[in-house]
């Protein structure tokens, strides 16, 4: 017995060696990209070489009905009675079985609009196009919008600054002095009403993700991306959010009535992992200023007291200080260093995360009710290491050694390569670069280079990672941009016509054996705005595919080559149009 048990252990060691080497490979091969090897091998190849092509036979999408012009497929409210409220799990991602997804196309509302131009949109957006009126009556004392003719206002107020969102920043910069020097670029925003926090901090050079659920407010995500501010749904509840750690500058509450210190300080504990040593939480609202405002709340003293001091003393264990305080806005810093969680005793509550779950892990992982310590090897991510802003952009991340053959080298290469590859875009779409386009997501990006190139035009930019992919993020947050990872066989976390322009490079040559083409290009289509742009750089075996598939969508799709005039790659340059329901989508 004992021999064989011998043998079986050495057996698994041999097996798990194996298993791992071949997982390091196939990660290495997908963040190269096979596409990269096209381009390669191509240059120089005469112009009559061509190779074989996927070919599918045309089919016209229908229309969904009218109620599915807000469809959101994993935060869909008419799934939530599947799902618990304890810990707000209904509003969790819950994305339907494969036998239940729409194969239709999602229709405007009635009377929809091209959106207006940015950056007069911040401050306005059309009624039609998000005709929700739930905020407008609930929050009209607040000043978090008004409805004016037929436009929406957004007068900058909110719950915690119905005097303006101005005063409220400037006074937030009056006790954060690394707000105005570039040392920080990054902020969330959790709980984020209409974004009016964000939208401010834009012209102040912090680049903030408005993070809110799908809920009774109504659609808080979709004024965002109207207003062309940078938002995603979600909501801290028993999931990670799906960022890495060590990422956000800084992190912002105001009175987003998240329970901070119930169910064992596990929501304060993610965004001390998302928050990067040395960054900044801030929070107003209760228990804030409890003394002053107790009154308002529906509470006693002695209750807001006691959360005040709960609050406090999970900071403390988290190695959060105190920073600075005043009036109803409070600081607090993440520690710069380890030398406080070194200190930490065994017994203390929250304990130090083993090493058995990965600090950057994201996607449907479970948050876990410990301390993730950042790595020491990375001390030059901390705030006060990290150079700052604008310079950091294209400054190589100490964090890319994660990666297989990362190097500065590599950086540099990727950086000059997207520069050059977003000149050509523009030429073949106009529009990039003026404010007919505002919110861009680069669907499978590595280290941010589109984004990076984009730096100086009136857009943002969504940098999207595959979950399935090495995790590249740490290294698009540390150049001071932001992003999120996704598996492309499930909906975004987004609304419907959120983003003028998508782009992909080599998706389904990395992502064909898991997701089927057809549901990815209906989910471009949902979150394609009319009139939106869809840059498909890809092999030329799926390029045919795709514009068969873009044809049944109403798309107006055309061939281009690509810089390197290759026959094995081309880009697909495809236009969404306009159109409105006919009211008789039965899907």
């Amino acid at each position: 017995m004992a021999i064989i048990f011998v043998v079986l252990c050495g057996f698994s060691f041999y097996m798990g060696i194996i298993f791992c080497s071949e997982k390091d490979r196939f990660e290495s091969i997908y963040n190269q990209k096979s596409i990269e090897y096209l381009k390669e091998s191509s240059i120089g190849a005469p112009k009559e070489s061509s190779i074989s092509s996927l070919q599918l036979k045309y089919t016209s999408f229908p229309e969904c009905n009218i109620e599915y012009q807000d469809y959101t497929p994993c935060t869909d409210p008419r799934r939530w009675r599947k799902y618990g409220s304890h810990r707000l799990i209904l509003l969790e991602r819950h994305c339907p079985p494969k036998f239940e997804r729409k194969e239709c196309l999602v229709p405007p509302p009635d009377g929809y609009k091209p959106p207006i131009k940015w950056p007069k949109s911040r401050d306005q957006c059309w009624y039609r196009n998000v005709p929700y009126d739930w905020i407008n009556k609930q929050k009209s004392n607040q000043h978090w919008l008004k409805k004016q003719g037929e436009k929406f206002i957004f007068p900058g107020g909110g719950t915690m600054f119905p005097n303006g969102v101005g005063k409220y920043v400037d006074l937030m910069q009056d006790l954060i002095p690394e707000m105005k020097d570039g040392t920080i670029r990054t902020a969330i925003d959790t709980g984020c009403g209409v974004a009016s926090w964000g939208g401010d901090l834009l012209d102040r050079g912090i680049l903030t993700l408005s993070l809110a659920p799908r809920d009774n407010h109504e659609a808080q995500v979709q004024f965002a991306l109207e207003r062309g501010i940078p938002a995603i749904l979600g909501v801290i509840s028993t999931q990670r959010l799906p960022f890495p750690s060590n990422s956000f500058d800084m992190a912002h509450c105001s009175r987003c009535l998240i329970p901070w210190t119930e169910y064992g300080g596990v929501y304060l504990l993610e965004i001390h992992r998302i928050l990067r040593p040395g960054g900044f939480w801030v929070l107003s609202g209760p228990p804030i200023n409890y003394k002053q405002r107790w009154r308002g709340w529906n509470t006693t003293i002695e209750a807001q007291k006691s959360d005040y001091e709960k609050l406090q003393k999970l900071l403390t264990s988290l190695c959060f200080k105190m920073y600075k305080k005043n009036g109803d806005i409070a600081v607090w810093q993440k520690s710069p260093d380890n030398n406080c969680y070194n200190k930490l005793a065994r017994d203390t509550y929250p304990p130090k995360c083993d090493d058995s779950l990965e600090p950057d892990s994201a996607w449907y992982t479970p948050i876990r009710a410990c301390i993730v310590v950042p790595d020491p090897k990375f001390k030059k991510s901390s705030l006060s290491s990290i150079p700052k802003w604008p310079e950091r952009l294209h400054v190589t991340p100490g964090r890319i050694s994660i990666f297989h053959r990362g190097s500065d080298s590599a950086f540099k290469h990727d950086d000059s390569k997207w520069k050059k590859q977003a000149a050509y875009y523009k030429r073949l779409i106009p529009d990039l670069g003026t404010d007919k386009i505002r919110n861009v997501m680069d669907m499978n990006t590595v280290y941010g280079g589109f984004a990076a190139a984009l730096i100086n035009d009136p857009v943002w930019v969504m940098n999207v990672v595959s979950s399935y992919a090495l995790n590249s993020l740490p290294v698009i947050f540390d150049r001071g941009l932001i992003g999120t990872l996704h598996d492309w066989c499930e909906a975004f976390s987004t609304y419907p016509r959120t983003y003028d322009l998508l782009h992909l490079d080599g998706l389904f040559t990395a992502e064909s054996h898991r997701c089927e083409m057809k549901y990815v290009l209906l989910e471009m289509d949902r979150i394609l705005r009319p009139w939106g742009y869809a840059i498909i750089r890809e092999s030329s075996y799926f390029t045919d595919a795709i514009t068969t598939i873009g044809k049944g969508m109403r798309w107006e799709c055309r061939k281009e080559d690509t810089e390197y005039g290759s026959n094995m790659e081309k880009i697909l340059i495809c236009q969404k149009k306009l159109w409105y329901s006919s009211n008789q989508g039965s899907r």
